[in-house]
């Protein structure tokens, strides 16, 4: 049995900012995972476009569809009662114009049921998430490193490190809190720049590789678990290491199964004999017949 929490919303976001309670947020893209990490209590579960790299095994995050995310995102709300559940906007799904944008949030809620979309970029996204929250779509920003820009930035790396960066960063968090984002996800920012940026919004922020003084924080659940072996992101810590795991207990299997050991008698089912003789009997008979 799950323990019952009551269901968290955008608002619940703020009110724990205000409280000073951090945000504990991770991703997940099944039934299984959600379930799992609802029920341990996570705030938020983000159906993160990273199952483009996590799940289907692209180089990126650019293949991953709209289709996918509704996909992948219908699955995480069954499993979810009580956590927070936000669907990724994929790459050029709300780039285009602040109207497409709308149409392709609408479908992401109506379709996959989560309460509340992410996208990237700053001030030049503000148009577009002032239109959709406007229509009633909540929305999470994310500043920093944005995976959708990856063939722009190269590998991962800390962004607000020069002067203009910084000054970049706080214009557009802030410039996104007054479009009315809900929350702000801050990727790969140096800590003393997350922590400001933080103390000047109203709205949460969610670190990702951006230091302890963020509203929140979140891992990607292959990274956290051990799940994900290409490689190990440096703002990563792996609390399992489920990949060994679960190689370890494919030989196993492996092995039971060649040796005959499994599946056993309490794995199988029986039968009475006579059943089974009387049965090959009738067939045999019919067959002769025939």
């Amino acid at each position: 049995m799950r323990a019952t929490r009551k269901p968290l919303t955008t608002r619940s976001l703020t009110t724990m900012k205000r409280r000073g309670e951090k945000i504990v947020a991770l991703t997940a893209y099944d039934y299984t995972a959600a379930q799992i990490l609802d029920a341990a209590g996570v705030d938020l579960i983000l159906v993160g476009d990273t199952l483009g790299m996590v799940v289907l095994g692209h180089e990126t995050t650019l293949p991953v569809t709209l289709d996918m995310m509704i996909h992948h995102t219908q699955a995480v709300v069954r499993g979810a009662r009580s956590a927070l559940v936000v669907g990724d906007m994929p790459f050029l799904t709300y780039q285009v114009t602040p109207e497409k944008a709308l149409e392709n949030a609408g479908r992401l809620m109506r379709e996959g049921g989560c309460k509340a979309v992410k996208l990237e970029g700053g001030r030049e996204m503000a148009p577009t998430v002032a239109r959709l929250v406007a229509a009633g779509i909540p929305v999470l920003g994310h500043l920093g490193y944005t995976p959708q820009s990856a063939h722009v930035f190269g590998t991962p790396r800390a962004h607000g490190r020069t002067e203009s960066q910084a000054e970049a960063i706080l214009a557009d968090a802030l410039a996104l809190e007054q479009a009315g984002a809900c929350a702000v996800v801050l990727e790969l920012v140096p800590a003393t720049l997350a922590a400001e940026v933080s103390k000047r919004l109203s709205v949460p922020t969610i670190g990702i590789g951006s230091g302890v003084d963020c509203d929140g924080e979140i891992q990607v659940f292959h990274d956290v678990f051990g799940l994900y072996t290409d490689f190990v992101p440096r703002h990563t810590r792996r609390y399992l290491s489920m990949a060994e795991a679960i190689g370890g207990a494919a030989r196993e299997y492996i092995d039971d199964v060649r040796e005959r050991a499994f599946p056993g008698d309490e794995q199988t089912l029986s039968m009475d004999g006579e059943v089974l003789e009387r049965a090959v009997a009738t067939i045999d008979e019919l067959a002769k017949a025939g």
